[in-house]
Formats: C-alpha cells, sequence, structure tokens
C-alpha cells in the first residue's frame, strides 16, 4: 500500500505558477533549469543539485529525476548535502559511507 509520502505528486502540482517546483523553495529556479543543472557536465553541480532534491523533495518526487544508480554513483559527493535525510538515503539506496553497496 502507498502512503502519501510514497506517492509521487501530481505534475500539475509539482510547479506553482512560476514554473518552479516545490521542493526548490530556497532557489529563483524553473523546472526546465533545473532538469538543465541535472544534466551538467560538472559532477560538483550535479551533486549539488542531485543533493537538493533528495534532500528537499519526497523520495519519490526525488526518483523522478535521479536513478537509484545515479545517485549511487554520485553518493561520494551527494552525501554532504543530504543533511537529516543522509541516513534515510543510504539505507534506501543500499550503500556504505563511500558509496559502496551493502547487502540487504
Amino acid at each position: 500500500m502507498q502512503t502519501q509520502v510514497d506517492a509521487p505528486t501530481l505534475a500539475e502540482e509539482l510547479v506553482d505558477g512560476n514554473g518552479r517546483p516545490y521542493f526548490l523553495w530556497d532557489v529563483d529556479m524553473t523546472l526546465e533549469e533545473f532538469e538543465a543543472a541535472l544534466r551538467s557536465p560538472d559532477d560538483e553541480v550535479r551533486a549539488y543539485i542531485v543533493g537538493k532534491v533528495m534532500r528537499q523533495a519526497k523520495p519519490a518526487d526525488a526518483l523522478r529525476f535521479v536513478t537509484q544508480e545515479d545517485a549511487r554513483a554520485l553518493w561520494p559527493r551527494v552525501r554532504r548535502y543530504l543533511g537529516h535525510t543522509r541516513e534515510m538515503w543510504r539505507r534506501r539506496l543500499a550503500v556504505d559511507e563511500d558509496g559502496e553497496r551493502v547487502p540487504r
């Protein structure tokens, strides 16, 4: 059974009237700009943006934009941006602090 937290946000509720996703409340960035930043060739830029969505969006919404494989690959860079969500993501991705897979 999916709970409200596990269910992805409806597409029409993901962004405000200016095109800003709810999870980017602290920056002036549209969904299109956010998606472009996710494709940045700069690993640090990508890690910051991935960390932001993982920290500030519901997990189901974060996984709309970032695959678990990408999150694992960026883990050594992303983990510092996760704040209080770090341990939840570490368990969910089944990685150790260095980003290596651990058995579930």
